[in-house]
């Protein structure tokens, strides 16, 4: 191989291997759209003994409370919801207003419904759901 051919060679494979990170970067998703992870670890649940003082707004319909990265709603009688707490647009910690109905995220504004359904961007997608199960006075959110 001629000097010339290599150095032709060398400077074309070197260009692919430096435009090759950014060609496929391209083809990522945006980094405004973040994906939050499972609060739980997987298998794992979280309960919440309804007994207890700390979950005492849980008493009546219309009452909610958080548990860690959770917000838990009681929608009717024997019914709850449980919501993550992460915006699913970068990441922030969204919280209830209760004036409002809705669920807000204080970082870039994106509203939520109190089923987690986006009523206002930028977020991308509804807020992650949980299982919910009632057995006597304890909540298993899986």
């Amino acid at each position: 191989m001629e000097r010339k051919e290599f150095i032709k060679k060398f400077a074309y494979g070197g260009s692919i291997l430096l435009t090759g990170p950014v060609i496929l970067s391209a083809c990522s998703s945006s980094d405004d759209d973040y994906v939050p992870d499972d609060p739980n670890e997987p298998g794992s649940d979280l309960t919440i003994d309804l007994s207890s003082s700390t979950y005492a707004d849980l008493g009546t319909v219309g009452g909610f409370v958080y548990a860690g990265n959770i917000m838990i709603f009681r929608t009717a009688e024997s019914t709850y919801l449980a919501l993550s707490k992460i915006c699913t647009h970068q990441g922030c910690t969204v919280a209830y207003n209760h004036d409002a109905t809705q669920v807000q995220c204080p970082c870039h504004n994106s509203h939520y419904t109190t089923a987690g359904a986006v009523i206002d961007g930028p977020a991308p997608a509804s807020l992650k759901k949980y299982s919910v199960v009632k057995n006597g006075d304890i909540l298993t959110i899986s």
